[in-house]
């Protein structure tokens, strides 16, 4: 059966994230354990989380993945930023260990003022701050979509990285198709080779999340700008220019077998957003 979900919101708890998930008839979901934007957060005693597990096990919901906030920064030269990363990331990892999750994606950082060697070089050394033996989830390092002077825009600097990681056991991948796309791999026309380098470069056993994202921009902009599915120039967030069938077929490829789909598309408005009608379409009409 194939594992597909959505971002939803954490604001009433586990439990409610999980009745909205379901109510887009996913079986999976994504959540951040607070605002991503700050570090402000709920006592794990009030966010509902044994009802919200209870409610997962009877309505079929499982493998559920936690975003790590955006403020995260393990590239940060500046020691303030760099600490507060290492230390934040630390009590996430735990959250996520009480959300019941496996899988914590993480944006690995920007170099700003420094190089993106100094970059790989700080993020490797911040994870094997927080990384040890009793470390239960997997520190998923998100492929990015090459904005600025974010790491992660290739299979190879992401590789860099875990191979400076003492337990690169501890780590996977999330391949955003949205950032791969903008980075300048051709996800359109050439899935199977994109796949077959990031199988000699990283290995497809570190690949645990998808984010199926559709693009506004070509491949190769570098923009980062999240699409919903398929969508035409009628759409008022813009049109996907990775397309439904390119994004369908990994959905269904042999690469994606057995693997967490998960969609951020955007909403159409404060009250409009198209998870339900995307996972249907990407379920498609193939049994699972």
């Amino acid at each position: 059966m194939i594992k597909i979900g959505s971002h939803v919101s954490i604001s009433g708890g586990l439990i409610e994230a999980a009745k909205e998930a379901f109510s887009y008839n996913a079986n999976t979901f994504m959540v951040y354990t607070g605002a991503p934007q700050n570090t402000k957060r709920l006592p794990i005693e009030d966010m509902k989380i044994e009802e919200g597990k209870k409610y997962m096990k009877e309505h079929k919901i499982s493998d559920i993945v936690v975003h790590a906030p955006y403020i995260i920064n393990l590239a940060s030269y500046k020691e303030n930023i760099y600490e507060l990363a290492v230390s934040f990331l630390k009590s996430e990892i735990k959250r996520t260990e009480a959300f019941g999750s496996n899988y914590i994606v993480l944006h690995p950082g920007a170099f700003t003022d420094k190089d993106v060697k100094y970059g790989i070089n700080r993020i490797a050394e911040g994870l094997n701050k927080v990384l040890n033996e009793d470390t239960k989830p997997y520190i998923c390092l998100e492929t990015m979509a090459g904005k600025g002077s974010e790491i992660g825009r290739t299979f190879d600097e992401i590789a860099e990285i875990i191979e400076k990681v003492e337990m690169s056991n501890k780590i996977g991948v999330c391949f955003d198709t949205c950032h791969t796309h903008d980075s300048g791999y051709d996800i359109i026309n050439n899935f199977e080779s994109v796949m077959d380098n990031f199988n000699k470069v990283l290995g497809l056993d570190r690949l645990k999340v998808f984010h199926i994202n559709g693009s506004l921009n070509k491949c190769g902009a570098k923009k980062d700008r999240h699409a919903n599915i398929g969508a035409d120039e009628n759409n008022p967030r813009g049109r996907d220019m990775i397309g439904f069938k390119a994004l369908y077929n990994i959905v269904h490829s042999e690469y994606a077998k057995g693997k967490i789909f998960i969609l951020e598309t955007p909403w159409i408005d404060k009250n409009t957003n198209l998870y339900k009608e995307e996972i249907k379409m990407l379920r498609g009409i193939k049994n699972e």
